[in-house]
């Protein structure tokens, strides 16, 4: 599927194993904590509960450009976000926002009713736009994060509201 707006168009897509090198340079560009590659291999092969978007920009006349992922697991009812990363010569460019309401918009489909998400506390700008699709703060893991201590901030979207999604996208 092909989104676009003014910005950037981009072309969201589900994730392949010929994608793991993108993948895994844009975790390490993203977090501090990467995945390591063995947990990507597991959710693109193995997992069933797991549906894997990558987000590709295309400027003109250049070959597509990785520039987003998500990875959302499926369980029973509920889409568990288990990480989204944007490129970080793309962000603030609502490519977060447009791949996450794909996903979202895909869960639902699927027949799920709600959402869940962990999110560093620190992590201002990701929870301000979760607070824009209804997500809310039901808890905290203290010091969950290994390389700091930092606490995560539970989040959740109950329900999943297509109506509210849509826009998003």
């Amino acid at each position: 599927m092909t989104i676009s707006n003014s910005l950037l168009p981009i072309h969201i897509r589900p994730m392949t194993m010929d994608d793991l090198p993108a993948v895994i340079m844009l975790d390490q560009q993203s977090f501090s904590l990467p995945w390591p590659e063995s947990s990507f291999k597991f959710e693109i092969e193995s997992n069933p509960l797991a549906r894997c978007w990558v987000a590709e920009a295309t400027r003109e006349a250049d070959a597509p450009l990785m520039v987003a992922m998500i990875v959302i697991w499926l369980i029973i009812d509920e889409a568990h976000v288990a990480t989204i990363a944007v490129h970080p010569e793309f962000r603030r460019k609502g490519i977060a926002r447009r791949l996450l309401a794909f996903a979202l918009i895909d869960a639902y489909h699927a027949g799920m009713e709600k959402s869940f998400l962990e999110v560093r506390r620190g992590n201002d700008a990701a929870i301000s736009m979760y607070q824009r699709f209804g997500y809310h703060e039901v808890g905290v893991r203290r010091k969950y994060y290994q390389d700091n201590g930092e606490d995560a901030v539970l989040m959740d979207l109950d329900p999943l509201d297509l109506e509210r999604l849509i826009p998003l996208q």
